[in-house]
């Protein structure tokens, strides 16, 4: 077990690694952000010195061995835009991305379980293809197309919910609703695939063989093996909506690491897009290191191959 959890710990470092090393040259390819910061009518010394209080001067390899020296000690520059620490900022938005995440979670395992259930119980029946229309529509519908109808619908033409923007509970309702969608929709079809080949199973025969009511071999035999797939996915979709809300929270404006990101890129805040990018892929290789330690724990043969 402890061998297993070394692999993926290194693993994790070595991703890591990589996708420091890829931010940093892919924002360089957005622009100069003294170009932006500076009147059209600088002269060009008012711009090599903006250039060097920013830290681009020096070629691309000499700005990412002072990057990659400053990071190893933790620190990943200062916002151009904020005037703060680049990690800072981003920890002052991430509780606003998490406070989004609970309600969407609850809301698709609410909807996603018995829906994915009663798609396997019923193969091939109208609440099959129902299900099956559901997982269609929310696989399909765009994030920011789901977000604009809603608030066209809510807030424009009823006027019962905010149009954006973070708040009191019903600010949460559209936002909730425009990242669950997509989680319904997956959960759903892998617990209905999940749940199809565990009715099929020799031990499921055998439990309803010995008289066990079909409620206890649903929901005890069945449910129970179908969730450790799920298991995995919700590691993978945890880490998406906790780094990859930039649509949602862009259409209802609310202030998370996801609008952050947005911001980002569109002043070309090179230290503050670092640090979004690499804390998001700190945050979705952690997710992702406890799922599978979890996973582990749960299917020993995991831990033993």
């Amino acid at each position: 077990m402890q061998r297993y959890i070394l692999q993926r710990s290194v693993q994790g470092i070595i991703l890591l690694v990589l996708v420091t090393s890829i931010v940093f040259f892919l924002g360089r390819m957005t622009g100069n952000p003294a170009d932006m910061l500076l009147p059209e009518e600088a002269t060009e010394e008012e711009r090599e010195d903006m250039i060097r209080k920013l830290g681009l001067d020096g070629s691309l390899m000499t700005q990412f061995a002072r990057f990659a020296a400053a990071a190893a000690t933790g620190d990943l520059g200062t916002s151009i835009r904020y005037r703060q620490p680049a990690i800072a900022v981003f920890f002052q938005r991430l509780p606003n991305t998490l406070a989004l995440v609970p309600p969407a979670m609850i809301m698709a395992l609410i909807m996603a379980v018995p829906l994915g259930i009663l798609a396997a119980m019923y193969r091939g029946g109208w609440l099959d293809r129902i299900s099956g229309t559901i997982a269609v529509l929310g696989i399909a519908t765009p994030n920011f197309w789901l977000g604009i109808l809603l608030i066209y619908f809510f807030s424009v033409t009823l006027g019962w919910l905010p149009s954006g923007r973070m708040g009191d509970l019903p600010h949460y309702v559209m936002p909730t609703i425009t990242l669950g969608t997509f989680l319904v929709a997956g959960f759903m079809r892998l617990i209905r695939s999940s749940m199809l080949e565990i009715l099929d199973s020799e031990f499921v025969k055998l439990a309803r063989i010995k008289g066990v009511s079909e409620s206890a071999v649903i929901w005890k035999h069945c449910l129970r093996n179908a969730l450790i797939p799920v298991l995995t996915l919700w590691g993978v979709f945890m880490g998406g909506l906790v780094t990859g809300a930039i649509v949602t929270e862009t259409v209802f404006a609310w202030p998370g690491i996801g609008r952050l990101t947005y911001e980002a890129v569109i002043f070309r805040d090179f230290p503050l897009l670092q640090a979004v990018i690499i804390m998001d892929a700190v945050l979705i290789v952690a997710i992702n290191l406890f799922v599978d330690i979890l996973y582990a724990y749960i299917d020993p043969r995991i831990r033993l191959s």
